[in-house]
């Protein structure tokens, strides 16, 4: 296997690891996944939050979260940067988002989010992916 194979099935993984964290709203794992300098970027809002901003917002999350499901499919993966389409389905709507990770050293150091759509019509998801 290539050196930028294996780079991208090891960012692929931790993408998997951190759905499925968020979901949870697990704090230790999240933070984990993060590294400590880690850039989160709200594009539609505006806002850019540090590792403790991120974690400080679990609460809050674990409460919109609750009866939700993630699904998600990875657009593409190169030079350390992983393109993701994700269906945030919350019990009362759906939201389509394009998350984009710049991973380095088994941690995220830049995540931007940005919306797509305001539901989730025609998204389609490998077997595999889906965290329920």
């Amino acid at each position: 296997m290539s050196t930028v194979a294996r780079a991208s099935a090891d960012d692929g993984a931790i993408i998997d690891r951190w759905y499925s964290a968020l979901l949870a709203a697990d704090r230790t794992e999240l933070s984990e996944l993060l590294a400590d300098d880690v850039r989160m970027k709200l594009d539609d809002i505006g806002v850019v939050q540090t590792k403790q901003d991120f974690i400080a917002s679990i609460d809050e999350w674990q409460g919109a979260v609750t009866g939700a499901a993630i699904r998600h499919r990875i657009e593409k993966s190169e030079n350390g940067e992983t393109t993701v389409l994700a269906c945030y389905d919350f019990p009362s709507n759906d939201m389509l988002m394009r998350e984009t990770f710049t991973i380095a050293g088994g941690r995220i150091v830049v995540s931007t989010q940005t919306a797509v759509a305001q539901d989730c019509s025609g998204f389609s998801v490998c077997v595999g992916r889906r965290h329920a």
